[in-house]
């Protein structure tokens, strides 16, 4: 008996981390949003459905869900076609790859707060490095940060810039998981460069482009830090994610129930697109050359 519990107990302590800081949180979010409290008062009233129906009937929230899924459509397909195309150029393992390959994880090892202030200052309208840059070329400045129309654009090559390194590192170890006789006999067969990566290389990476794909979407509707650092949702709400929404509602407004009702919103929504991708692309996906 003891025997075939030592395994378990190896793995208890994490499983307990694991528990109390990540089912117990949802389990109690769940809960707090069939309820009505301030985060003050320890009266928590059961109100039902309430949040749901407030929060769906609101503009701020459709309008957070558009700008989300647009910054999401531009992103994601932008993070990994840049990806593939550089992973694709540093899979040989010559020095310089290796350089290139670590000052591009860097930034995703960064602190995202840093690189927001730094990003804020760069595109700051006054004294920021891009005006700058435009103002040698005699072009006039330009409200990166306050123009509603660029400003989600900035926080798009933000987030990109910071999180390409890592899809790139993940590519480049799909890229070199398939076998070089199969490029070898294609090259025997007179396939060009071109053919050759979309008839080989683009089928057997596609099981790595998918959990790039399915981590990619969770992580786009998941950005706040960058939001809230650069923007804070504006202007004019231009900027303003699911998740900022919910850091309002929940920790400025102190609507706990709402907040965990879009907390729930955006958890399903994740699931449902989770699903509806490994319907969609589960048949093109092969894990075998």
């Amino acid at each position: 008996m003891l025997r075939k519990l030592t395994p378990y107990l190896f793995v208890a302590p994490l499983i307990a981390f694991i528990a109390v800081f990540t089912y117990v949180p949802i389990v109690s979010s769940l809960n707090l949003s069939f309820r009505e409290w301030d985060f003050l008062t320890p009266n928590m009233p059961f109100v039902g459905l309430d949040n749901y129906r407030e929060l769906l009937s609101k503009r701020d929230f459709w309008a957070s869900l558009h700008v989300t899924a647009v910054f999401a459509a531009i992103s994601v397909p932008l993070r990994l076609a840049l990806a593939l195309l550089i992973a694709s150029y540093l899979t040989r393992e010559t020095l310089v790859s290796r350089l290139l390959r670590g000052a591009l994880f860097l930034p995703y090892v960064t602190s995202t707060v840093s690189i927001a202030v730094v990003f804020s200052w760069v595109f700051s309208t006054d004294y920021g490095m891009a005006n700058a840059a435009l103002r040698f070329f005699g072009i006039a400045k330009v409200s990166w940060l306050q123009d509603p129309t660029l400003a989600l654009w900035v926080l798009i090559f933000v987030n990109t810039w910071k999180q390409l390194g890592y899809d790139v590192v993940i590519y480049i170890a799909g890229l070199q998981a398939i076998p070089q006789e199969l490029y070898d006999a294609a090259a025997v067969d007179g396939g060009r460069p071109g053919h050759v990566f979309r008839r080989v290389t683009m089928p057997l990476v596609m099981p790595t482009t998918y959990f790039l794909l399915v981590i990619s979407v969770i992580e786009a509707f998941q950005v706040f830090t960058i939001v809230n650092v650069m923007t804070r949702g504006g202007p004019a709400g231009a900027t303003d994610l699911l998740v900022n929404q919910l850091y309002r509602i929940g920790f400025v407004l102190f609507d706990i129930g709402q907040g965990s009702a879009l907390a729930v919103i955006l958890f399903v929504l994740l699931v449902a697109l989770a699903l509806i991708k490994s319907r969609i692309l589960g048949k093109r996906v092969h894990y075998e050359a």
